[in-house]
């Protein structure tokens, strides 16, 4: 009686009733604080799972496709185009930062195509020593799919015997020679849409002899060029069929010492599942890295004989799809014909929009919403 009788008395205590207020006031924002961390972890983890099932967001670090996407353009990738992958690895969501030395046993949900010729595509650089997810992304043109036969004759690609499909914003390098006393500015090449040597701001490059010029352009501004009455000829600049590039030999990977330069080589397969291909000591820089360290394997070379996985055999079949990517910028990309072919393990997913564009900070407006053919 007599607690209750004090718990009547503290109830009309106006120090104690502020209290028990305060104390009530407290408690809700406790709740509502948790509610609000609650829904943000939901929210995070959700977006976490869609951006490695369903799309991501990429941004064009480079000029390597230009004209078609542009340095500062934002894209949506679709996963699900070609089937998105389970995690690979431990990683905190939206970043690289990953567990060390910790691999996931994965494998790719089916997806509703394949990758097809002429795709925009990313994918994880190949050459690089990581853990296959941790790998730099790229984003290229699927030239060539698995199966597809390709060809370099002087700097154009023929697929299947013949000439590559017309993309209106593929460049290249044009050796540019003017009549007398003429000088070709970059504001002038810059007027009509020429592209930048090299990703600086320079639109021509001047040689050793002052009325020629190398350009970066596409074909439609080549043939407007050629019209002009200070040009006295215009034609692709190109390495000789046998001259041998150095620096192109000792790029990344191996496939690159199977070759002299990359504006030529001989026909080749595009690697597919259960293709059984024949090794030779001239033809294995073109499948070394694909053998050795895409498929895992040990291989060791007895003059012309090959021991893999200690059984001598010159034969080797494929255990998965392979593809052929190129950027459109063509003198300015270091891509398949450098490093070599694009393992499907490594694909991520096909580029299809471009949802913003910034030309430094400043927006392209026209590029917002762009879809990428």
């Amino acid at each position: 009686m007599e607690d209750n009788k004090a718990s009547e008395d503290q109830k009309k205590d106006p120090f104690w009733k502020r209290k028990k207020d305060a104390e009530e006031e407290e408690k809700k924002a406790k709740s509502w604080l948790r509610e609000w961390v609650d829904a943000i972890v939901f929210a995070f983890i959700a977006a976490a799972i869609l951006r490695s099932l369903l799309f991501g967001s990429y941004k064009i670090p480079t000029g390597s496709m230009e004209k078609d996407l542009l340095i500062g353009d934002f894209l949506i990738v679709s996963n699900v185009t070609y089937g998105p992958r389970t995690p690979m690895a431990i990683c905190v969501p939206f970043t690289d930062a990953c567990i060390p030395g910790v691999k996931l046993p994965w494998f790719r949900i089916p997806g509703y195509r394949d990758v097809e010729r002429n795709d925009i595509f990313v994918f994880n650089v190949p050459w690089e020593v990581k853990p296959i997810s941790q790998k730099t992304n790229y984003i290229k043109r699927a030239v060539g799919v698995a199966g597809d036969t390709l060809e370099l004759r002087d700097k154009i690609l023929y697929v299947n015997g013949d000439r590559e499909e017309y993309h209106e914003g593929v460049q290249r390098f044009y050796t540019i020679h003017l009549r007398d006393r003429v000088r070709l500015s970059d504001a002038k090449m810059e007027s009509i849409g020429a592209g930048t040597i090299g990703g600086g701001n320079s639109y021509v490059r001047q040689t050793r002899d002052a009325n020629t010029y190398i350009v970066n352009m596409t074909a439609d501004v080549a043939k407007q060029v050629q019209s002009w009455p200070e040009v006295d000829s215009l034609s692709y600049f190109m390495f000789g069929e046998d001259e041998v590039v150095y620096q192109y030999q000792r790029s990344y990977g191996s496939f690159s010492q199977a070759f002299k330069n990359h504006d030529h080589f001989t026909p080749i397969v595009v690697p597919f599942e259960g293709q059984e291909v024949e090794l030779t000591t001239q033809n294995w820089y073109i499948y070394k890295d694909l053998i050795e360290r895409y498929e895992h394997n040990d291989v060791k070379i007895n003059g012309e004989t090959f021991v893999i996985n200690g059984v001598e055999t010159n034969k080797y079949t494929i255990k998965q799809n392979y593809y052929f990517a190129m950027g459109d910028n063509r003198d300015s990309s270091e891509d398949s014909r450098f490093w070599g072919f694009v393992p499907k393990d490594h694909v991520i997913g096909k580029a299809v929009i471009v949802w913003m564009s910034l030309d430094g900070m400043v927006p392209r407006f026209n590029r917002i919403f762009h879809v990428i053919d």
